[in-house]
């Protein structure tokens, strides 16, 4: 299948899953992304996992969080960000 320059690529999907589920992408963005889901498993895989982990973390605040565990999640965070 040849890619037209209007597909999106999975790379350029898992930097949209982000705008995505935040409602941030134009519609034209939005209905590209999602043409890629329908034939992508594992693009659709990536976005259950982000949705997963956002109601996860969504609930927990860092106060409740041992001091170990934010310093490793704030180490984690700082060595994907180098």
């Amino acid at each position: 299948m040849l890619l037209r320059r209007r597909d999106v690529v999975c790379r350029e999907a898992v930097e949209l899953v982000t705008d995505y589920l935040a409602g941030g992408l134009t519609r034209r963005d939005r209905a590209r992304f999602e043409h890629h889901l329908t034939r992508c498993r594992h693009c659709r895989e990536y976005l259950d996992q982000m949705r997963a982990t956002i109601s996860v973390l969504g609930r927990v605040e860092p106060e409740s969080l041992a001091p170990e565990v934010r310093d490793e999640l704030v180490a984690l965070y700082r060595r994907w960000r180098a």
